[in-house]
């Protein structure tokens, strides 16, 4: 199973459209997970237009419309492993430890909000990975999203993709 993993896509406010490697995955993967910060619903309309499966969460940049059609926290089984998506996680100090506490029954938890790519795992166990974003790098080299594989149960080829510069 193809994963594509994404988030703070800030539509329209830091790009005018999702670059094209991007897009270009979107068939390849057999579930889009978005972990919020869409901004506008057309981004959320084109995923789910063109996603197999789009699992997804609003993050703090997105209004009612967004709210209204997306959970704070999705779960989803996924090739045998328990995934979360969620904004938010706090700052970088304890996250392991508050997500493994929060999130006791998930095997990965892929969030967003910070925009900068993250990929560690808990004493639990929990991975957790943060694919940065596609539009706006901040303080980041370069603009990220991720692909991973999973097979027989297991996590594989996680890669953070990342994207030239505009």
């Amino acid at each position: 199973m193809r994963l594509l993993l994404v988030s703070d896509t800030h539509l329209p406010k830091r790009a005018k459209e999702l670059p094209a490697p991007l897009l270009a995955e979107i068939p390849r993967a057999d579930v889009v997970l978005h972990a919020g910060d869409w901004v506008d619903t057309a981004t959320l309309d084109l995923l789910e237009g063109r996603s197999r499966r789009l699992v997804g969460v609003y993050g703090n940049n997105d209004g009612p419309a967004l709210r209204a059609r997306l959970p704070e926290v999705a779960r989803a089984d996924l090739g045998g492993l328990r995934f979360g998506v969620v904004h938010e996680t706090g700052s970088a100090q304890g996250r392991e430890r508050r997500c493994a506490a929060r999130f006791p029954d998930l095997d990965v938890l892929v969030f967003g909000h910070s925009h900068i790519p993250w990929d560690t795992t808990a004493d639990t166990g929990l991975r957790l990975l943060n694919p940065g974003s596609p539009t706006d790098r901040r303080r980041q080299p370069h603009c990220t999203y991720m692909t991973a594989e999973v097979t027989g149960g297991r996590l594989a080829e996680v890669a953070l993709h990342r994207l030239a510069r505009r």
